[in-house]
């Protein structure tokens, strides 16, 4: 049993990441887990790992424990799937004894003292876990850590605290922040050329496009501080505070969209609403749950839990902000019927389908695409990913400020007779759109 829920804890991990392996400071108390996995790194050539474990407790006393099973070790994602392997088939009884890890240090080398300091050398450029074995049953461990892992960059060795494959991150953070203030710039001029027919939705994507911007720049410091330092210094609560807020305004910008608000229609209907009341706690829990994940690491017992909780957030929050661009081609659908507007609801119509389109391309891809992007990229390339993901927003970003950019005529141009009767005939022979 305790080796299935490694294996769970280890696809988590592996796939999902947790953390840049800026300094550690761990906390455990009366853990009689077998494996817990403190990081995860890519080292260079030049790798190092410092590791302080001090008020070392066990809670059997007895001398002739063989304290060889107890202790920390590093190890590749391959090499840990076949540790995992050779523990479920019995060719080895400890993670620690298997030929496939490296030991860093065991208990065994204690002699009767409660701490020990120790700075591993990895030579071997290569993706590491970090992880801590204890296979003496029903034996709890309780111990300070703080672990270090960096790569030494440079002629003068500066300390790298950043992953192999992420130590770019800070610039292109950076170079993005600076390209939604552009697009900030871009839709305030907009606004102002054509603020006759500006609505009120149009300041709010203006709102989102300032906070995404903020949100990137606070990113760029906060990776910038850790791959110096290995600490954010207080960065991190500010990107945590516009990633919240972000967040919150992105998927309240696309439900609102979604229904037509303040282009079509300047209510909601009831039904509209109680998505948005579904939608905007939904995602008060999924930053919460992204701010214990990313602060507590999966060393934390209830780490798997958070990052389960915030997956199934995170679906079912993209799954409810395309309910309302459902009904609104509905409805546009039965208005073309009945109105006479042909024309016009015909490119409303059209219109809302490609934005019901790209918004299912949005989530299929920063969600589906840029994961499997992540596992099949060698570690040294990790920043790629990233890059992926935000191409993807930027341009999602782009998109929806063309489309729905203030109209001279609202919603869309003056149309003639033989339009109208064209778009009549095309609106009877399309066939139902498909959802």
């Amino acid at each position: 049993m305790a080796i299935s829920r490694s294996f769970v804890l280890f696809l988590l991990i592996s796939l999902f990441g947790f953390g840049l392996a800026e300094i550690r400071f761990t906390e455990i108390r009366s853990d009689d887990r077998p494996i817990i996995p403190f990081d995860e790194f890519g080292f260079t050539h030049t790798g190092r790992l410092e590791l302080n474990v001090s008020q070392i407790a066990l809670s059997d006393p007895n001398q002739d424990l063989d304290l060889s099973k107890v202790g920390f070790f590093i190890c590749t994602p391959d090499a840990w799937m076949h540790v995992l392997q050779q523990l479920e088939d019995g060719e080895a009884t400890c993670a620690l004894s298997s030929d496939l890890v490296k030991v860093v240090s065991n208990f065994k080398s204690l002699n009767g003292k409660s701490s020990f300091d120790t700075v591993y050398q990895e030579n071997d450029a290569d993706q590491y876990f970090l992880i801590f074995a204890n296979c003496l049953s029903q034996v709890k461990v309780s111990m300070n850590v703080r672990s270090a892992m960096y790569n030494l960059d440079g002629k003068k060795n500066r300390r790298d605290y950043l992953s192999a494959g992420k130590t770019i991150l800070p610039r292109v953070y950076f170079l993005l922040s600076l390209v939604y203030f552009t697009l900030a710039g871009i839709w305030i001029y907009v606004l102002y050329k054509k603020r006759l027919t500006v609505f009120k939705i149009h300041f709010f994507m203006l709102a989102v496009v300032i906070l995404k911007a903020f949100n990137l720049v606070c990113e760029a410091e906060d990776k910038s501080y850790i791959k110096r330092t290995g600490s954010s210094h207080g960065w991190d609560v500010l990107f945590y505070i516009f990633s919240f807020l972000k967040g919150i305004t992105l998927f309240t910008l696309i439900v609102l969209i979604g229904t037509g608000w303040s282009i079509l229609k300047p209510y909601l209907q009831d039904k509209e609403k109680k998505v948005l009341m579904i939608v905007i706690p939904l995602q008060v829990v999924a930053n919460i749950a992204q701010v214990v994940i990313d602060e507590n690491g999966p060393f934390g017992h209830d780490w798997i839990t958070w990052k389960r909780v915030f997956l199934l957030v995170d679906v079912v929050c993209c799954c409810a902000v395309l309910f309302p661009i459902v009904w609104s081609i509905k409805n546009l659908r039965e208005a073309a019927r009945t109105d006479g507007k042909a024309a016009v609801n015909l490119m409303k119509l059209t219109l809302f389908r490609q934005y019901y389109i790209v918004v299912i391309c949005y989530i299929y891809f920063t969600r589906v695409v840029v994961f499997a992007f992540e596992t099949i990229t060698s570690y040294k390339y990790l920043w790629t990913s990233v890059v992926a993901g935000e191409l993807a927003t930027l341009a999602f970003y782009v998109f929806t400020g063309y489309k729905f950019k203030p109209e001279a005529h609202n919603p869309y141009f003056v149309i003639d007779d033989e339009e109208e009767e064209a778009a009549a005939e095309q609106l009877k022979l399309e066939d139902e759109f498909e959802l």
